[in-house]
């Protein structure tokens, strides 16, 4: 059952950080891009539709991380995984500090009552992005060292 929880948190934790990967170096250039306000409203959308999904998946990685620590509690891994949800911790309290509050701004703008620094303001919501999915994937990572 402790293999089970541990390949099952891998992979929720693993296609988070891909989901978030995606979105900072994929997505994200790719709405930039386009032509006129296509790009501002693309973010505003997904601001809103992932906006509602993450919390959920974060948290609920959250879980299962520590779940996993203290049903392995005696596992040789143990520290790899508790750091790793040390880490997740961390995620989540820059989302809610850091990310959410532009997101929630972000995700009602319209071409029409978008702020003049929006541009600005995505940036910056993007250089927090960068450095949370660095702390991500470097949980994975520990996930992933604490499954051999």
């Amino acid at each position: 059952m402790l293999d089970a929880l541990k390949v099952v948190t891998a992979v929720v934790v693993g296609v988070m950080v891909g989901v978030e990967f995606s979105v900072a170096f994929v997505i994200n250039r790719i709405l930039d891009a386009l032509p006129g306000d296509s790009g501002q409203l693309g973010r505003a959308h997904g601001g809103r539709m992932l906006g509602a999904v993450m919390p959920v998946w974060y948290i609920t990685s959250l879980v299962l991380v520590a779940v996993w620590a203290v049903a392995g509690r005696h596992d040789q891994g143990t520290g790899s995984v508790v750091t790793a949800g040390a880490l997740l911790a961390l995620s989540v309290i820059m989302s809610i500090l850091l990310l959410v509050p532009i997101n929630n701004r972000g995700k009602t703008w319209t071409p029409d009552n978008r702020p003049a620094d929006w541009k600005q303001q995505m940036n910056r919501w993007d250089r927090f992005h960068y450095v949370r999915v660095a702390v991500i994937i470097a949980a994975f990572a520990l996930l992933a060292a604490a499954l051999v």
